[in-house]
């Protein structure tokens, strides 16, 4: 059961009617959407919310519609604020039912912006169909946040590019049908030398390397390339164009993370709501308690100034159409780090029964400590929001 004030934020001037009525029918949708069992493995599950997801047509959101909607999406192209509704409402459904939703974006995101008419009807309808699973395949082992520094190689011969070299900490890694890969083609030229490629999963020299297990189990996986051919017109957005391309999509769907911690907090917050409202202690109940009174006051704050950073993002790249590098970062930044504190605090309220495995809260504080790490980490934030700052003075 949610709060009323949980969902006074679709009355923002960020939003319009449509977000608002996509935000009330996915919250009824997940209402009446089963949990996945225990039993089943994270690949299995996040197969089963993908399958689930398109069907419902909420993957249709993820890719743009395209000339007279050949593309499969929803609406005539991305929309941030969309996207992070949905990723909110999802968060606070189950955190696999967010990440199957998110990479489907982000997987499929740069076929979307820079894609060929041809790569687009090919792979963008099944992907808002549920029918193919898409990943994006960045980091290596010795590149994280430091893009420019990628070794995965790709030299083309003839009609093809040969892939050689290791990508990891792969999301939907082991059950993703193909990958939008990011490699070297110019090894002297730094971040101008990188060029993007869709890969498909059956394609001789790429493998699964290793399947990694985290504390909020999803697929993730380390890709290896072996003399891995891929036709040349499998590339994306140009020769060495990659670098520029990863960032735009980052742009777009960073926001999205945001938004995720905010349904993640949330959830925290309601459930600590309804916790501190019925537990009896002390002749009264925990909500009686000064001390419990705050830490609600604080975790509603935090969340409300979360929410605003990341739909004011969104809503600069929607509506102002320009990038919104800085917006994204502070969002990103800010959602992530308070929501690690919202549900902590929140959690601390059920003594005991919180650090029960399984426990909502529980799981909540294994899910939401990724998300200060992956699509930037916190640190990478503050650095993106000082340098767009110095560059302003110029």
């Amino acid at each position: 059961m949610s709060s009323t004030h949980s969902l006074s934020w679709l009355e923002w001037p960020f939003l319009d009617h449509t977000h608002r009525e996509l935000a009330i029918r996915l919250r009824d949708w997940c209402g009446e959407r089963e949990l996945p069992s225990e039993d089943v493995s994270p690949e299995q599950a996040c197969r089963e919310w993908v399958a689930a997801l398109g069907a419902a047509g909420w993957l249709r959101y993820s890719v743009p519609a395209g000339p007279d909607g050949a593309y499969g999406g929803a609406l005539d192209e991305l929309d941030s604020r969309s996207l992070c509704i949905l990723r909110e409402t999802l968060a606070g459904h189950h955190a696999l039912a967010d990440f199957a939703f998110a990479m489907q974006g982000l997987g499929s995101g740069a076929i979307s912006l820079a894609g060929s008419d041809a790569q687009k009807r090919a792979y963008l309808p099944a992907v808002a169909r549920g029918e193919k699973i898409a990943a994006f395949a960045l980091s290596e082992p010795e590149a994280g946040s430091d893009v420019a520094a990628l070794s995965c190689a790709a030299v083309k011969e003839g009609d093809e590019y040969v892939l050689n070299g290791e990508k990891t900490w792969i999301s939907n890694g082991g059950i993703a049908d193909f990958y939008c890969v990011f490699v070297r083609t110019d090894p002297d030229a730094g971040a101008r030398g990188v060029s993007a490629f869709i890969v498909d999963t059956d394609t001789p020299g790429l493998e699964i390397a290793e399947m990694i297990d985290v504390i909020s189990p999803h697929p993730l996986a380390t890709l290896r390339f072996t003399n891995c051919r891929v036709p040349a017109n499998q590339m994306l957005g140009g020769l060495n164009q990659g670098f520029k391309l990863a960032m735009q999509t980052l742009d777009v769907f960073r926001t999205s993370v945001a938004a995720a911690a905010v349904g993640f907090a949330r959830k925290a917050l309601d459930a600590a709501l309804h916790h501190a409202a019925s537990r009896r202690m002390f002749g009264g109940t925990l909500a009686d308690m000064q001390l419990t009174q705050a830490a609600l006051g604080d975790a509603a704050t935090d969340i409300d100034q979360s929410a605003l950073l990341t739909y004011r993002a969104a809503w600069v790249r929607d509506v102002q159409k320009r990038p919104p590098t800085i917006e994204t970062a502070m969002a990103k930044m800010a959602a992530t780090e308070s929501a690690q504190r919202v549900i902590d605090r929140m959690q601390q309220m059920f003594g005991g029964l919180g650090v029960k495995r399984n426990h909502p809260l529980e799981q909540l504080y294994r899910d939401i400590r990724a998300l200060r790490i992956y699509e930037g980490a916190t640190e990478v934030q503050k650095l993106i929001i000082s340098r767009g700052l110095l560059k302003s003075l110029s």
